[in-house]
């Protein structure tokens, strides 16, 4: 296995995989790829494949958001999405693609990674609940233990407030979990 940043020749599968990955939400999460890739290069982007056998079969982005900090705005990323191939699951791929975009998002000046998903999974990879560490999550639509963080090097304690997404979340409804019943 192969954790390596993404190029331009890699989008077509990794797309495809993020498909398989969300089944029904796949033309959602297509459309929101489309976007997030279509913003301007910055520290905060990152966008990470899983190759295995030569084959493309899991794929990480972090986009800059922001945190509204008491003090200024913050720049931080997110860590979504984040999917691999059905097939190929179990086989660590998920968990080596977190730890390795935590580690390259170490390297920058990106002080916090967020991100929404099942907490049994992401805690043994270092993120927390973002809540008892004064993160507020940026949608009640968002469920309290599924809202986590990772600290990064360059974070400082004054660093608290509100998650803000980046525009393209809000435009696809992906932060977030809509109630079917409503």
């Amino acid at each position: 296995m192969l954790i390596r940043r993404e190029t331009e020749a890699d989008r077509p599968t990794a797309d495809n995989v993020h498909t398989r990955a969300f089944a029904q939400d796949g033309p959602v999460i297509g459309a929101l790829l489309k976007s997030l890739r279509a913003l301007p290069p910055s520290a905060c982007d990152l966008a990470l494949v899983a190759e295995k056998d030569g084959q493309v079969v899991g794929s990480t982005l972090c986009t800059r958001s922001l945190l509204d900090a008491p003090r200024k705005l913050v720049n931080v990323a997110v860590l979504s999405p984040l999917a691999v191939d059905p097939e190929h699951h179990g086989q660590g791929l998920g968990s080596a693609l977190v730890r390795a975009a935590i580690e390259e998002m170490s390297k920058t000046d990106v002080p916090l990674l967020f991100l929404e998903g099942d907490p049994a999974f992401y805690s043994r990879l270092g993120f927390v609940p973002g809540g008892p560490l004064g993160f507020r999550k940026p949608s009640l639509r968002t469920p309290d233990e599924a809202f986590l963080v990772v600290k990064l090097p360059a974070y400082e304690d004054w660093m608290t407030g509100t998650l803000v997404y980046a525009r393209e979340f809000w435009d696809h409804d992906c932060v977030g979990l809509r109630d079917p019943q409503a």
